[in-house]
């Protein structure tokens, strides 16, 4: 089974008061990448939400926004009355007249909120779980966007194998094609001095032809090429395997375009070019692979 590298998620929860939202989106990339986005309340909590996430994705791009507001009776300041009455005490002998306290509460010291410490260690667990649901929502829709890639897959393998067959009936046909080009030419060159063709040569000439032409060696290897691309795509593990398509992808362009160089008959030519179409598709596609 294969995932893709893109997907959303996102999940929210109100607890006691406090409101949390995670959106956690995910991107293809060569590597795993993790772009934590937290409040400045929860500055610190980096470390644990990562480690979750780098244990639920492999590869790829990812994103995460964590949305908190406090909404409880604790986002509200107490006011520290000793450093309050101190100023006031201080104003006083300074000013004529009352001290207006309200105007003093944005001076430093006056209002006193819960430690940060102790907010991000009630908010922890909470996130921990959140960012959790998030991945397999994520998880969720990168395996139903991978089924869609194996079935894409699945057509451009089919596309190449039945080019393969054309491929492979035509080549032995390719080698008497030019045996019998090679006579007449043969012929009509010796035919010119009174000289005889002799069957010896005509048959080493063939046989070089038919050793530089070869590609038998290029299709076994292009079609254990698609058998192994088949048990990637269509196995049951949980293991990536973007990677290994990707370099399998590579082989099977190689293992065309040495076919193509080889065989330099327009038939076989004009297939080979369908089959490096396909390859080239399917490399597209798994560049989005986890």
């Amino acid at each position: 089974m294969i995932r893709s590298m893109t997907g959303f998620g996102s999940v929210a929860e109100t607890v006691e008061g406090e409101h949390f939202g995670v959106e956690i989106r995910t991107l293809n990339g060569k590597h795993f990448k993790c772009h934590l986005r937290l409040p400045d309340e929860l500055i610190g909590l980096e470390p644990d939400l990562e480690s979750i996430v780098s244990g639920r994705f492999a590869r790829g791009t990812v994103t995460v926004t964590v949305r908190y507001e406090d909404r409880s009776e604790q986002a509200a300041s107490s006011i520290n009355a000793p450093v309050l009455k101190r100023y006031m005490d201080e104003l006083a002998s300074l000013v004529d007249g009352e001290v207006d306290p309200v105007g003093l509460l944005h001076l430093p010291g006056v209002l006193v909120s819960d430690e940060q410490d102790d907010r991000r260690d009630r908010c922890k667990s909470i996130l921990q779980d959140l960012v959790g649901r998030a991945c397999d929502a994520v998880t969720s829709m990168r395996t139903v966007e991978g089924r869609e890639i194996e079935l894409d897959i699945e057509r451009h393998v089919k596309s190449i194998e039945s080019a393969m067959v054309v491929v492979e009936e035509r080549a032995p046909e390719v080698n008497e094609l030019y045996a019998d080009r090679l006579k007449q030419r043969m012929k009509a060159m010796l035919g010119d001095i009174g000289a005889d063709v002799r069957e010896e040569d005509v048959i080493r000439e063939i046989a070089i032809f038919a050793e530089k032409s070869d590609i038998s060696e290029e299709v076994d290897r292009l079609k254990g090429h698609l058998l192994r691309c088949r048990e990637l795509t269509g196995g049951g593990g949980d293991e990536p395997v973007g990677r290994t398509l990707d370099f399998l992808s590579q082989e099977m362009l190689r293992e065309a375009n040495t076919m193509g160089s080889k065989c330099l008959d327009a038939q076989v030519g004009r297939h080979v070019v369908d089959i490096k179409v396909s390859v080239d598709r399917i490399k597209e596609q798994v560049q989005n692979v986890e």
